[in-house]
């Protein structure tokens, strides 16, 4: 017996309760048992690497070039991006595409390089590979973006997964974005980042790594241009990443490098080249578009782990609408439930559910539900009974079921990567349905399973369908949640085909946004919390999930009335906009905090009703185009090296510049400004980029700047839609995209274009269509001349 796991052990049951605290010390040692069990020793291991070049296959985009001991595919696809695989791996099957893999471009073509090498040249990137294996991807004029060294594989003797380490080099000035969500940054600095989605069981801060999210997706931005690459391998790894430095030694740059070791898996690769706009929209057609929110998800949710009752639900809604506060859905967790079972309704707190749905959907509230994967083990209950009979539950490797802890106590899992259990769990939503729910979020599925130490998720030697190929856990592990929202997302379609699912999930991986988005969860109460809920958005957007936001005022403790209303004023501008407090958390109702803080959140809340017309047209253009809600300053420069620095302040869409206040006590700011002309949105003061500037930050409201020439779509007073249109510099011109809203099922909405410019004296707005120019088709209202 390991003597740190006895301490743990008994650690965990003073702390956790007797009943609780055994559970998870049994659990933890039957999940120990488990792996001894199911797992084979891995025994000595045979290093490989490609060894040299020894002949060659053309074929359509590229071909397969073979080695001593290896061969490499390379595909250049009809949408520019580049894929190579090692050993024989191919893109499919992949849980990161969306659908087949792009077809190949005819136009590239693999041919002789100097020394020995091979490349393609094709459009947006030429891909060299050398003698030794080695894969270099340039721009077009031949900068070289990434190199990839000849990759080494462990191979156990006896058979079983590989082991595998790719080191990969950048330019000296690149700098690092992704790697799903992440607590610090979103710029990723120097250190090692772990892929193993993580429940880090209590609140979490910057310096906390992994968390729920994470993908082997990074964006790396230099002044040549941007590369987003993608590993598809769900196992679990770790990424190194060691920024460049220019001119180091004597005068020598020192290129930056990313290097990711793999614990099994094909070592296979995608590559996307250009700007960011490009490279996201690349991502979007590879891994699918992401979900389009129905419009009442893009306004305010509030949501408690505890209500208790079906009254605390009314009374918190009262209060909203006594004090004229926006709410657009309120968020019931699991106390709802019958003894905290999945699909059940708790009857003597909850006794007229469906009764509250329906008068809260007439005041314009949808009702959320919580959806946990865990069933409670154990005959009697409808889902556990059901599952059993259809054999949906996760087995090990002895055919056994697979139990795991949670609050309700012993639980089994459902086999999300086998269709047929996804099909059965789809059919479940009817229950919700029926219950008056109108949206999901999806928690505990890293899968969460409580023990007193170790791992608190399924045993390593669980096994999967996985498609029909079978495997573990260790390779189903990160796509356990993406399968689930899968079946949730598909089962929503079917149940209500006219509306668009709501759908978020605490956990996922690469391609998640097909299905909706996610949530920070547990994200620390304080202000490192506050500073990690913007890196978590932004890196999340950059890996292709434009719709997420944070617990606003944090999961755990109580926010002073300051970082409440900070909190709240950064979450009025990030997609999801969800207060939220745990069961040991102090109040998040606004109301909670004093006549000052009321007043001040009531501004923010108002102004997110107001700029929902905004939201709806980022997330149909997000839709379009992949590109996210929340951008970094440097999305339409990426070649200026001190926005690429800034982490503190985002561009919402092309019209917003928000700079959040993250520090206690302040009511001034720094502001870094990408180039153009900028006004305060509330003074209308002009401010000229690029550069820094100092901005007011009373404790009434953050920076929001509005670009010179911008035409944003916002609700008027009268509730009808506006548009408003910043002045442009004079001798500029300026315009903006509208997306007019028809309703939250899948008709297509009409996109307008609008142009500002200046003529004789005045600013004029016209839309801009095929049958030529117009005048605009909603009122207008100009802002930037000094009047509104």
């Amino acid at each position: 017996m390991n003597g740190r796991d006895l301490v743990r052990s008994v650690k965990a049951v003073g702390s956790a309760g007797a009943p609780l605290g055994f559970r998870t010390v049994r659990a933890a040692w039957r999940r120990r048992r488990t792996d001894a069990a199911g797992l084979p020793a891995r025994g000595a291991e045979r290093a490989r690497v490609p060894g040299l070049v020894q002949s060659v296959e053309p074929g359509p985009g590229g071909g397969v070039i073979r080695f001593n001991r290896s061969e490499l595919l390379i595909t250049v696809t009809v949408n520019g991006a580049v894929f190579w695989g090692w050993d024989g791996a191919r893109a499919e099957p992949s849980y990161g595409l969306a659908g087949r893999c792009p077809e190949p471009d005819p136009r590239a073509v693999l041919e002789p390089d100097k020394d020995g090498g091979w490349r393609v040249v094709a459009e947006r990137a030429t891909v060299v590979v050398s003698r030794h294996g080695a894969v270099e991807v340039r721009t077009p004029g031949g900068v070289m973006l990434r190199r990839d060294l000849p990759p080494r594989w462990w191979e156990p003797v006896g058979g079983g997964a590989a082991r595998w380490m790719q080191r990969s080099e950048v330019a000296a000035d690149a700098r690092f974005f992704g790697l799903g969500g992440r607590a610090s940054g979103p710029r990723l600095r120097d250190g090692t980042y772990r892929l193993w989605n993580t429940d880090p069981m209590r609140a979490f801060g910057p310096g906390d790594d992994p968390l729920y999210v994470t993908m082997p997706v990074q964006v790396v931005v230099a002044d040549a241009a941007t590369h987003l690459v993608f590993h598809d391998t769900s196992w679990d790894g770790t990424v190194t990443l060691r920024e460049g430095e220019e001119g180091a030694g004597s005068g020598h740059d020192r290129a930056g490098t990313s290097e990711l070791r793999a614990d099994g898996g094909p070592l296979r690769c995608w590559v996307m080249v250009g700007t960011p706009a490009r490279v996201l929209l690349g991502w979007a057609s590879l891994t699918g578009a992401p979900a389009l929110p129905p419009s009442w998800a893009l306004g305010h949710h509030h949501a408690r782990e505890v209500f208790g009752t079906e009254q605390e639900v009314r009374r918190i809604v009262a209060g909203y609408q006594e004090r004229g506060l926006p709410l657009d859905a309120v968020h019931l967790g699991t106390d709802h439930y019958d003894g905290h079972q999945v699909f059940t309704v708790d009857q003597e707190r909850f006794p007229k559910l469906p009764q509250l749905a329906e008068e809260l959907r007439r005041d314009g509230i949808r009702l959320v539900s919580v959806v946990t994967p865990a069933v409670k083990a154990g005959p009697g209950g409808a889902v556990y009974d059901g599952g059993a009979a259809e054999d949906v539950f996760v087995r090990d490797a002895s055919g056994r079921l697979v139990e795991g802890v949670v609050r309700t106590g012993e639980a089994v899992f459902p086999d999300f990567t086998h269709a047929r259990v996804r099909a059965w769990w789809a059919r479940l939503y009817q229950e919700r349905l029926s219950a008056g729910f109108a949206g999901f979020w999806h928690d505990m599925n890293e899968p969460t399973s409580f023990t007193a130490f170790g791992e608190s998720t399924l045993p390593r030697s669980a096994r999967h369908a996985l498609e029909g190929r079978g495997g573990d856990h260790q390779e189903a592990h990160n796509v356990y949640a993406l399968c689930m929202a899968r079946a949730g997302y598909e089962g929503l379609r079917a149940l209500v085909p006219d509306e668009r699912p709501f759908l978020v999930s605490r956990s996922g991986w690469a391609g998640m946004q097909r299905y909706g988005g996610t949530w920070s969860g547990d994200v620390a109460t304080g202000w490192p919390g506050l500073r990690a809920s913007l890196s978590l958005v932004m890196g999340l957007g950059l890996c292709g999930v434009p719709y997420s936001g944070p617990d606003v005022g944090g999961y755990d403790g109580h926010p002073s009335p300051e970082l409440y209303l900070r909190w709240l004023q950064l979450g009025a501008y990030l997609p999801l906009f969800r207060t939220h407090a745990g069961p040991r958390a102090g109040r998040r109702e606004p109301w909670e905090f004093g006549a000052e803080v009321l007043e001040h959140a009531r501004v923010a809340l108002v102004e997110r009703r107001r700029l929902l017309p905004y939201f709806m047209t980022l997330a149909q253009l997000a839709r379009r185009t992949g590109a996210p809600y929340v951008r970094p300053l440097w999305w339409s420069a990426p070649e200026d090296r001190a926005l690429r620095d800034c982490e503190d302040a985002f561009l919402l869409g092309d019209c917003l510049l928000v700079a959040p206040v993250l520090d206690p006590g302040s009511d001034r700011r720094a502001v870094q400004l990408p180039r153009g002309r900028w006004y305060d949105t509330t003074t209308e003061q002009a401010y000229e980029g690029p550069g820094q500037v100092l901005v007011d930050a009373p404790l009434s409201r953050i920076p929001v700047l509005a670009r010179a020439g911008a035409v944003i779509p916002v609700r008027g007073d009268d509730g009808g839609l506006e548009l408003e249109v910043w002045a442009p510099a004079r001798g500029r011109s300026g315009g903006g995209l509208v997306v007019t809203e028809a309703g939250d099922g899948w008709d297509e909405p009409g996109i307008e274009r609008y142009a500002a410019r200046w003529e004789g004296g005045k600013v004029v707005v016209r839309l801009e269509g095929e049958d030529g120019v117009r005048r605009p088709s909603h009122p207008v209202r100009l802002r930037g001349l000094g009047t509104s």
